[in-house]
């Protein structure tokens, strides 16, 4: 909405534009009257809209035509004031006043216009059989007020109605020439219907009716005001009401209604309340609420009461209950969006179906998925599902929580963190997704099975020691120039994965840590990949166990997703793990040095064991 209103009046000399305009101030007809009224303010809190309101003359024998059009562009409504005795002054308007105001300008961007008929305290009947003509040839024309400064009949109302034209424009809503809702206007009113269709029927409730009534008007309907309201409806409509709800046709026939009876301020009441703006776009104020900031080392993480929120919506879209989304249901999810904000990656970036379908699980880590990567996307998304109306909150970040800043729970050696993310590198070839592909529960029979869209993340939930955690892995291409720190620190723990039968891949890995990892506080493991292959002696000096135990870190973990069943997910539960503890790591590391050590100790205790036993064996 405007946040404020500069209403012009022009007409012909004489007319009365400077006694109507002293008439509003002063309240009582003026004695003396000059030639061009002061611009006047009239302060937000003693107009109808609340809205400060410039008042602006205009006196032909004053200014020039160049100030005039000034004028005229600086208006957000023009008043066309006539003299309702004198004939002349009605006809300028179609010849004049209006070719003047809005001559060359398309439609859309017209300037609303208010007929104003002054001095009727001097005619018995009206000029309104004059007048229907002109507003049935000009669109632009959003209503005629007949008035007089001289008794002050309509004063107020003029201003009111010229306020009502700025900040609940018509010309965006409805066509006067085709006489139905502009494709814009039906588009929005679509999507709020859909939104207020809680259980996703195509039928507004007694019960949705009055939920979406206290939304946008603060009370619900009183059970006759409702009845009534369908009745007018259905004599109107052949299909507007059903079982005995509101159908879509009957919910934009009825808006419909309201503006051709002069009553548009009730649909723009509804628009502006589900986030539209004068041009019926959704405001960036609604989409990215403005008060909302990520700290620099802070993540985002949706809270319990987003993920009820959207368990609310999957259930809605699950038409046959089989706790999953079909390709048909999760476009009829996404008819609310402008565009469908999801690709067909979607399948292998979360958990599926046995039938390949979307489930509550793969639903609920996708949105945490969005929710980590870009949060600004997150609550743009949450915007258009209507989450601030339907959850009635003040706006789609009380639906997330930011996590406070790594470097504190580093120091104080525990997080509250929930989500965690882990970067995959290794070399082409290694198996980074098949890796990913896996932590979805794939064998490699499987994924070869199911090829679909390649995706460059993977996420599920793990257990860290009896907590439910979402790990999400990011495949970073070996193709990749790692120059900045986000491209590999920008993490919660790194996955250096080699492919075991390859002499060459190890290397790879080993310049990667030493380059990004080796002074760096995120925890890292090593994944010899394809141990279902013959293991290759790499290349690099030291093996791939030396290497480990060279930098205090684990030995390799050794894994294949060549099995028949599903693969094995310690793995995965280990680098979370580790995400979860990274101020421990250095424990964990040395525990690892241990074991290395006691499996050493073990062989050398072997060794001289087996000599002590020739040596007796000798003796003897």
């Amino acid at each position: 909405m405007k946040r404020d209103v500069r209403i012009l009046l022009v007409g012909e000399g004489q007319v009365g534009k400077t006694s109507l305009i002293m008439a509003l101030v002063g309240e009582e007809f003026p004695e003396e009257v000059p030639a061009r009224a002061e611009e006047i303010t009239i302060p937000a809190d003693v107009t109808p809209e609340k809205v400060p309101t410039h008042i602006v003359d205009y006196s032909e024998s004053e200014q020039t035509e160049d100030e005039l059009q000034e004028e005229i562009a600086k208006a957000n409504v023009v008043c066309v004031v006539y003299d309702v005795t004198k004939e002349a002054t009605i006809e300028k308007i179609r010849t004049k006043w209006i070719p003047m105001v809005n001559g060359g300008l398309e439609k859309g961007s017209r300037i609303p216009i208010i007929l104003v008929g002054n001095k009727s305290d001097l005619q018995a009947g009206s000029s309104m059989e004059v007048i229907l003509p002109i507003m049935n040839q000009f669109s632009e024309i959003e209503t005629c007020v007949e008035c007089s400064a001289k008794s002050l009949k309509n004063i107020s109302e003029l201003f009111y109605y010229a306020q009502k034209a700025v900040l609940h424009p018509t010309a965006p809503l409805y066509d006067p020439e085709e006489k139905q809702l502009r494709p814009a206007c039906a588009r929005a009113l679509t999507r709020i219907f859909n939104l207020s269709d809680q259980d996703n029927n195509q039928i507004l409730s007694d019960d949705e009716l009055n939920y979406f009534q206290k939304s946008c008007f603060g009370n619900p309907l009183a059970p006759q005001a409702l009845e009534d309201v369908k009745m007018v409806v259905w004599k109107n409509t052949t299909d507007g009401v059903q079982d005995n709800g509101l159908t879509l046709n009957g919910f934009l026939f009825l808006n419909t209604l309201f503006i051709q009876r002069g009553r548009h301020e009730t649909t723009w009441t509804i628009l502006r309340r589900f986030g539209y703006d004068d041009e019926l776009e959704l405001t960036d104020d609604y989409l990215y609420p403005p008060r909302f900031r990520l700290p620099l080392g802070c993540s985002t993480e949706l809270n319990h009461l987003g993920y009820q929120f959207l368990q609310r919506l999957f259930e809605k879209h699950d038409k046959d209950q089989d706790g999953a989304l079909s390709p048909t249901e999760l476009q009829n999810f996404f008819s609310v969006f402008p565009c469908v904000p999801w690709g067909p990656e979607l399948y292998n970036t979360v958990c599926t179906t046995d039938k390949g379908l979307l489930s509550l699980h793969g639903f609920l880590c996708q949105w945490t998925l969005i929710a980590y990567l870009d949060v600004r996307h997150c609550l743009e998304c949450l915007g258009y599902l209507g989450y601030p109306i339907l959850s009635e909150q003040d706006s789609q970040t009380q639906a997330l929580t930011v996590t406070r800043e790594k470097r504190i729970d580093l120091e104080k050696g525990q997080t509250q963190r929930n989500v965690f993310l882990c970067k995959v590198l290794g070399a082409k070839g290694a198996g980074k997704s098949a890796f990913l592909q896996a932590f979805l529960g794939r064998s490699l029979a499987a994924q070869r099975e199911n090829r679909g869209e390649p995706s460059l993340y993977a996420i599920n939930t793990v257990q860290v020691n009896g907590q439910e955690k979402y790990l999400i892995l990011h495949e970073v291409s070996a193709d990749t120039e790692l120059t900045k720190p986000s491209d590999t620190q920008a993490c919660d723990v790194a996955c250096l994965i080699y492919d075991l039968s390859d002499p060459k891949s190890f290397s790879y890995c080993a310049s990667i840590y030493k380059q990004h990892y080796v002074d760096s506080q995120i925890p890292c493991i090593f994944v010899a990949s394809k141990t279902d292959l013959p293991e290759a002696s790499q290349q690099l000096g030291l093996s791939p166990a030396e290497f480990c135990y060279k930098h205090c870190l684990p030995p390799p973990f050794l894994f294949s997703c060549c099995n028949q069943g599903p693969p094995d997910a310690a793995i995965y539960t280990k680098l979370a793990t580790a995400a979860t503890f990274p101020h421990l790591n250095a424990m964990e590391l040395g525990a690892a040095s241990f074991w290395l050590r006691v499996a050493l100790g073990a062989a050398v205790t072997a060794l001289v064991g087996f000599t002590l036993y020739r040596v007796l064996a000798k003796n003897k």
